[in-house]
């Protein structure tokens, strides 16, 4: 009896040895070469636990025959059942310990069956450069091992074909009630060698010995005549020759051509690209030097040799340096000198009095306390005519106070072109918002400096926009003689100038109409949101002369010329000139005075082209 129990304790012993160690595939450790292999197992309710749990040892145990590393295999883990969920990708571990001890706490999912979505997975993102596999131009074989017991629950053949078509090739693993069609429609040919099909989760260490024979055949590249002519590289069962950098594999799969990477059209150079077996230069043309990234070109720059000599500005070409004259002069014989440009001696300028050259354009000057006309040639003496000018300024809160500054400024700049004093320009100004509020009377200054300093004392109001009310307080108080308005009988001219920024909030048309009959000639100056229509409304006609718009504060300057010659009043209205006899004395004076104006200008220009023609008869006295 005693006999009897010894002789069965060894075999007690081995049933009571722990999966893991039952399922040790012998053997030395198989080196397949490098290889990107990711394990697909079906977790769904169908699997028992105790059966999962023997996946789980199978796959620690086929890990173990394997040779795992960075740079040899790499290995990867999915698990499915109606979702995927990744154990781990290829690029996670290096190390067998780190992968073993994932598998352990490997958690089933329990749920359905999408087979097809985990090899779509598998293809699209566990077999991505992101997750660890290596890129395709590397040659890496992929290997995708699905395991399965049941039907897929959503179509397989379609997917897989993808994935077979992209390098994949799959074993498909099916256990028990498998389905074997949907084995042979996943598995890669020949099926005979891809497809298994075991009776229980207990005899799926068969696939593991086939698998690992299959992996660990002999190394093709080390036995010698393969025939590559640079690299060899071994795969499971097979081999495939591969280039060295700078050169791509012959259709005889065997030997190497060098690449001309310049054809490749990826080489960036900006002149030429030139070619050499594994690398390529860019390269200038001639004029031009390679820039620090090696790919662009800038041209030589003659002109930083300092050696030019130009008087004005110094051009780089590619035959050398070349001088240029700045706008308005002409390059000299000598290539280098500048000479200003004199348009007032070559054209005909039409100035009445003084024509001065800039460039390539000229302009007109008017003797001092003359005034230059809109056309911008000929002169009238604005100063000294007679006129009643009130100011209409917006002081409303979307004026604000930096404009209103702004505001002040331009009034003293009308104010600066103007004859101010009792006899000359009598200026008044009055604000408007939501009320009306005169800031001086037209009869309260005598002087320019009185009224800007005036001026600049007004405080900003802000409120509301009654323009209409400005018009009918200026037509009933400002331009009466109580406020230093000039009898009616004087003939001097009335002037009203509006100044607004947006449209007013009562109506402007009844005073604005009501002025005109008065006589007065209405301005109307509108900035930023200002109503055309209001502004025409307001102005006298032709709006085109009355009118004026800024659309910016800042930029409103530029109106300036156009009222200087629209505000002062024509030659003749005025009380000075139209009441007086032309054979008084004072007018013989002032013709007399204005003539010998004129002349004096005339003798100044004169002298000028007389200087002219000395230096041109000069320089051909040279030449010769």
């Amino acid at each position: 009896m005693r006999g009897r129990l010894c002789s069965q304790l060894p075999m007690f012993l081995l049933l009571l040895q722990p999966w893991e160690t039952q399922l040790q595939f012998a053997g030395p450790r198989c080196r397949t070469g490098p290889l990107d292999l990711v394990f697909v197992i079906d977790s769904s309710r169908s699997v028992r636990p105790f059966e999962f749990q023997t996946m789980r040892q199978f796959l620690v145990s086929l890990l173990r025959s394997l040779d795992v590393g960075p740079n040899a295999t790499r290995v990867g883990v999915i698990q499915y059942s109606s979702q995927v969920q990744s154990v781990f990708p290829l690029g996670t571990f290096s190390r067998r310990e780190d992968m073993e001890r994932a598998i352990r706490t490997l958690v089933p999912l329990a749920q359905g069956t999408m087979t097809g979505l985990a090899i779509q997975y598998a293809m699209n993102v566990a077999f991505s450069v992101a997750e660890g596999a290596r890129p395709p131009e590397a040659r890496v074989p992929r290997v995708a091992v699905i395991v399965t017991d049941g039907r897929p629950q959503d179509r397989v053949a379609e997917v897989a074909a993808q994935a077979r078509a992209r390098g994949i090739e799959i074993y498909a693993v099916g256990v028990q009630r498998a389905d074997v069609a949907s084995l042979r429609a996943m598995a890669s040919p020949p099926l005979d060698e891809h497809v298994f099909l075991v009776e229980s989760f207990d005899r799926i260490q068969e696939f593991g010995l086939q698998f690992q024979r299959r992996l660990c055949r002999k190394d093709l590249c080390a036995e010698g005549g393969h025939g590559c002519q640079h690299q060899c590289v071994s795969s499971p069962g097979t081999f495939h020759c591969a280039c060295n950098p700078g050169y791509r594999l012959a259709a005889d799969d065997k030997s190497c051509l060098a690449l001309d990477l310049c054809t490749e059209g990826t080489h960036g150079c900006e002149h030429h690209c030139v070619s050499s077996p594994g690398f390529y230069f860019c390269r200038c043309r001639a004029g031009f030097v390679l820039q620090q990234d090696q790919r662009s070109c800038r041209a030589v720059d003659h002109c930083s040799f300092g050696n030019h000599s130009c008087q004005h500005e110094c051009v780089s070409t590619f035959g050398g340096p070349r001088c240029r004259c700045r706008g308005g002069y002409n390059l000299l014989p000598d290539g280098r000198s500048c000479q200003a440009q004199d348009l007032c001696n070559g054209v005909d300028h039409g100035c009445e009095f003084q024509c001065v050259s800039e460039g390539f354009s000229y302009r007109c000057l008017c003797p001092e306390r003359w005034q230059l006309q809109a056309d911008g040639k000929s002169c009238s003496r604005c100063q000294e005519g007679h006129v009643d000018l009130v100011l209409l300024v917006d002081g409303s809160k979307s004026v604000r106070p930096q404009n209103f500054e702004l505001v002040k400024r331009f009034v003293n700049q009308i104010v600066d072109f103007l004859d101010v004093s009792p006899e000359g320009t009598r200026v008044g100004l009055v604000q408007f918002s939501s009320r009306v509020r005169t800031e001086f009377p037209l009869g309260r200054y005598g002087t320019a400096a009185e009224v800007k300093q005036a001026v600049l004392a007004v405080e900003y109001m802000e409120r509301g926009t009654m323009t209409g009310l400005a018009l009918r307080h200026m037509v009933e108080h400002s331009f009466s003689e109580a406020q230093g308005a000039r009898p009616r009988a004087l003939n001097v001219p009335r002037v009203g100038l509006v100044f607004t920024d947006g449209r007013s909030q009562d109506d402007v048309s009844v005073w604005a109409a009501r002025a005109k009959e008065e006589g007065i000639v209405m301005y109307a100056v509108g900035v930023g949101k200002a109503v055309e229509d209001e502004l025409r409304e307001i102005a006298s006609e032709p709006a085109e002369l009355h009118v004026s718009y800024s659309p910016d504060f800042s930029t409103m300057t530029h109106l300036l010329e156009n009222l200087k010659g629209s505000i002062c009043p024509e030659e003749g209205i005025s009380a000075g000139t139209e009441l007086r006899s032309p054979c008084e004395c004072e007018s013989l004076v002032e013709f007399q005075g204005r003539t010998l104006g004129a002349l004096e200008s005339l003798s100044q220009n004169l002298a000028q082209l007389t200087a002219r023609l000395e230096d041109v008869e000069n320089q051909l006295a040279t030449q010769k």
